[in-house]
């Protein structure tokens, strides 16, 4: 099924990659609106990034997977998962909302280069153990969006670092970014989990 080429937009603070979960709580009037069309309808959404009074180019699709509450004075909150990477080419203000012309994106070509791979995965777990206290499980229903972007939406990274593998149209091309940023992000971590640990060990706590 093709996709609209108008969709409701929601700008936010936030970057959504493809196959990324993101919480949502619902509160302004506007999108209350706005998502209640999108749950009637079963239709999706997208996510941009507006930050210092501007508005991204590239923005994500969320599909609602959820309502987990209803308040009383009709605040909602929902959990969404990213789909589809879009271009804006308009942004449409004839809703309470804005609605945003766009295109959808695919990736280029790229070839796997299985050596990077197998040292992005080493280097995942590793983010992901000393991060969460657990290893990382893969699930299945979750395989269809590019390894690099369902990575990136588990761990801290900055958002425009993400909004930048949102512009990159080669699944490599991707993977070195991740790759670079989690080869920093793991020294950190490894230099918090030795003063935990060199903490515990003379009996004092962090702060």
């Amino acid at each position: 099924m093709a996709r609209p080429n108008r969709i409701p937009l929601f700008p936010l603070e936030a970057v959504l990659l493809p196959g990324m979960q993101m919480p949502l709580h619902i509160f302004e009037p506007r999108y209350k609106l706005m998502i209640g069309r999108c749950l009637s309808q079963r239709s999706e959404f997208g996510i941009i990034l507006a930050a210092s009074k501007a508005i991204a180019t590239l923005g994500c699709t969320a599909e609602i997977l959820e309502k987990t509450k209803d308040y009383p004075d009709g605040r909602l909150d929902i959990v969404t998962q990213g789909r589809a990477v879009f271009r804006l080419n308009e942004l449409i203000e004839e809703e309470e909302y804005y609605e945003g012309a766009v295109e959808y994106v695919e990736d280029g070509p790229s070839a796997t280069e299985f050596r990077m791979e197998a040292q992005l995965r080493e280097t995942f777990e590793r983010c992901h153990q000393l991060l969460f206290g657990r290893p990382w499980t893969e699930a299945a229903s979750d395989q269809w969006a590019s390894m690099s972007y369902r990575m990136a939406g588990l761990l801290p990274m900055e958002l425009e670092k993400r909004q930048a593998l949102l512009e990159i149209r080669s699944e490599d091309d991707r993977r070195r970014l991740v790759l670079r940023w989690m080869a920093d992000f793991l020294t950190k971590l490894v230099e918090l989990e030795r003063v935990r640990k060199r903490a515990a060990g003379n009996g004092h706590g962090l702060n």
